[in-house]
């Protein structure tokens, strides 16, 4: 399929520049599109190439006699194509601006009342264990406890850069079936937790407030200050410490007040703001490209039910890419994130292979 979607663009790129050539007038347009998939075409040329010499050396190595000397060329070949074809694949897909980007992870409680309280607070831990394992920086920016258990809201900073990459796919709603702890009869119960996953804007989550700030303009946001509140709706701070901004182009609101500081909680909500329009900007980007292309936009950007945690089984399942893990306390519990990073993988491997059929569909309907 890759092979397929180069072998397009290098059609393409024989067309443009037959056109430049006998074009009367120089197109910029067409000279920097020509450009860009020269780039395509002295890779896949060189993919070819390591592809034939690959075929030959499995051709010998068939043969006893020169098994042996072919051996070791085998292998650096293989590893030469296998590296050769992620370069290829990296020309080929859409660039998305934010994969080096740190990360914010906001939890909610779905369905399920106070079990689903629960497993937001279970995913928010994940996360964080994870992170963790990983040495990565990171900091529970924004919470709400329930006091029955678990939590109503969560924000999740990870201030590593590239995390966001890595994190991308756990955007949706999250299922479990599992026994509550209250459950007296044994019965198992089902519960959900919407994730939404944000690249972050500013180099770590300790913010600045004046940079933020200057990134809108004054009649953008607007800017409310109130006192904290607790759990049961009580004042819990003297003075006005909380914050709530209000993007008025979008709509967008945002509200901080974890900590004693308007200042800081000023600091947090920008951030936060400042990531949500991110995120929607690249998404609305991704559904006009797409709709350019006569494409539906793929499941990983829709609020579905992207994956099931079943303790019962022990059991993970992830429904986009079909991919099933019988290591769900590893996962859960951060123990093992190799485990995780399982997931993370076939999901992106899916999501470039539907991306990449998704092109070769279009291209072929435009023709």
């Amino acid at each position: 399929m890759l092979r397929e979607r180069a072998e397009q663009l290098s059609a393409e790129h024989e067309k443009l520049a037959t056109q430049l050539s006998s074009a009367e007038e120089y197109d910029q347009e067409k000279a920097t599109k020509l450009s860009k998939l020269s780039g395509i075409v002295a890779e896949l040329e060189e993919y070819k190439n390591a592809e034939a010499e690959y075929e030959e050396l499995q051709t010998m190595m068939s043969d006893p006699q020169l098994k042996e000397e072919a051996e070791e060329e085998f292998i650096s070949t293989k590893e030469k194509l296998e590296k050769l074809a992620l370069d290829l694949q990296g020309k080929i897909l859409p660039s998305n601006p934010f994969l080096d980007k740190a990360t914010l992870l906001e939890m909610r409680p779905g369905v399920g009342g106070s079990e689903a309280m629960i497993f937001t607070q279970d995913l928010m831990e994940m996360y964080q264990n994870y992170a963790s394992k990983k040495r990565w920086p990171n900091q529970v920016i924004s919470i709400t406890h329930n006091p029955a258990g678990g939590v109503t809201e969560a924000i999740l900073s990870i201030d590593y850069p590239g995390s966001y990459e890595r994190l991308q796919f756990e955007g949706g709603v999250h299922r479990v079936q599992r026994v509550p702890a209250t459950e007296s009869k044994g019965r198992v119960h089902t519960s959900t937790a919407a994730v939404v996953v944000l690249p972050q804007m500013t180099e770590d989550s300790s913010g600045n407030t004046d940079e933020a700030e200057r990134s809108f303009a004054p009649s953008e946001v607007r800017v409310d200050v109130m006192r904290a509140r607790g759990a049961g709706g009580q004042h819990v701070n003297t003075t006005d410490s909380a914050v709530r901004l209000t993007h008025i182009p979008t709509g967008i609101v945002v509200a901080m007040q974890d900590e004693r500081s308007q200042h800081k909680n000023k600091a947090k909500a920008f951030m936060v703001l400042r990531a949500r329009l991110a995120e929607l900007e690249r998404v609305q980007k991704v559904a006009e490209e797409k709709s350019k292309r006569t494409a539906q936009v793929t499941t990983t950007l829709r609020s579905d039910k992207i994956r099931t945690y079943n303790y019962v089984q022990n059991r993970i399942t992830d429904h986009r890419c079909g991919f099933t893990s019988y290591h769900l306390e590893e996962v859960v519990s951060g123990s093992e994130p190799s485990r995780f990073d399982e997931i993370v993988d076939a999901m992106d491997k899916f999501t470039k292979t539907e991306t990449i059929k998704e092109l070769i569909e279009s291209a072929d309907a435009s023709t």
